[in-house]
């Protein structure tokens, strides 16, 4: 995850080693998810343009997924642009989407970096409502890295977690059309598996605001949730820390609620079992087929 900026930039000191060591002792989530909020709060403490704040916000994501890097993190999910953010000025969406434009352009031609890391990316919301060239360009970079398994980074665009869950239903449907699953089949289960995105080990939220704003509300129910008053910009390694801190001083609590929820929810009936692994496959192959085909 760290091919969005240059090594020598990251270079940590002996005392940030140090502390990432003895954090390593404990156990590190495997998800973790960030709301990015205070870019325009930023800007507007710096005196500056917003999309100067939203570039700030940029360069504070690299170097977040350089830390998440550094503690083996398997996958981090980002909220980068919510589909509610159309409704602001024409000019701040048209600013977002040329950040994003030449930001993907970027990453597309460090492929070759994404791929040594085994990086897969993965855009997520609905793309439709993007600009055609910045459609374009998502599919590319999903393309492009959808062999690469080490680790996994999924970028949340044009998203609202009622839109997957809907798309989950849908998906859901087409299943029991295609006869790859049956009425009794469906559960809470067959449902989280048919979302997109899987569930959280650690969610943070920069700025100070205590909400969600319609982000993985389904995936974060047996999370950490981890809310700093801090704007996204200013974000430091040791805020990070400190909720990966939390995260294990919970760390038991956390995955008894997991387990119990698992065993509640969990499939009994082995024929179920083995439809619902064929449908999450043929589901998965389907979107699949669709990223390389557009």
């Amino acid at each position: 995850m760290g091919s969005f900026a240059k090594e020598k930039e990251f270079e940590r000191s002996w005392w940030e080693k140090y502390l990432s060591g003895i954090l390593q002792q404990g156990p590190i989530p495997n998800h973790v998810a960030f709301i990015m909020d205070g870019n325009r709060r930023f800007a507007a403490k710096k005196h500056v343009e917003r999309i100067e704040g939203h570039r700030k916000g940029f360069d504070k994501l690299a170097e977040m997924l350089r830390w998440c890097q550094d503690l083996d993190i398997s996958e981090v999910t980002l909220y980068a642009f919510s589909a509610e953010n159309f409704k602001r000025s024409k000019e701040e969406v048209d600013s977002l989407m040329e950040l994003a434009r030449s930001k993907f352009a970027q990453i597309l031609e460090e492929q070759d970096r994404l791929k040594e890391h085994g990086v897969r990316i993965s855009i997520i919301g609905e793309l439709h409502l993007l600009p055609q060239d910045l459609q374009e360009l998502a599919y590319k970079l999903m393309e492009c890295t959808r062999n690469n398994n080490k680790c996994r980074l999924n970028v949340c665009v044009a998203y609202t977690s009622r839109h997957e869950m809907t798309q989950a239903v849908r998906d859901i449907t087409w299943g029991l059309e295609h006869g790859l699953i049956e009425k009794s089949d469906i559960s809470e289960q067959l449902f989280e598996k048919a979302l997109q995105i899987s569930s959280v080990d650690v969610l943070v939220r920069t700025s100070g605001e205590i909400r969600l704003s319609d982000f993985l509300l389904w995936q974060s129910s047996s999370s950490y949730l981890s809310f700093l008053n801090v704007l996204w910009p200013e974000l430091t390694i040791w805020d990070f820390y400190w909720s990966v801190l939390q995260y294990q001083r919970c760390y038991k609590s956390i995955k008894k609620q997991q387990i119990a929820t698992e065993l509640n929810t969990a499939l009994t009936d082995t024929s179920s079992v083995k439809r619902m692994n064929n449908f999450i496959n043929s589901l998965c192959a389907k979107r699949d087929c669709f990223t390389e085909c557009v």
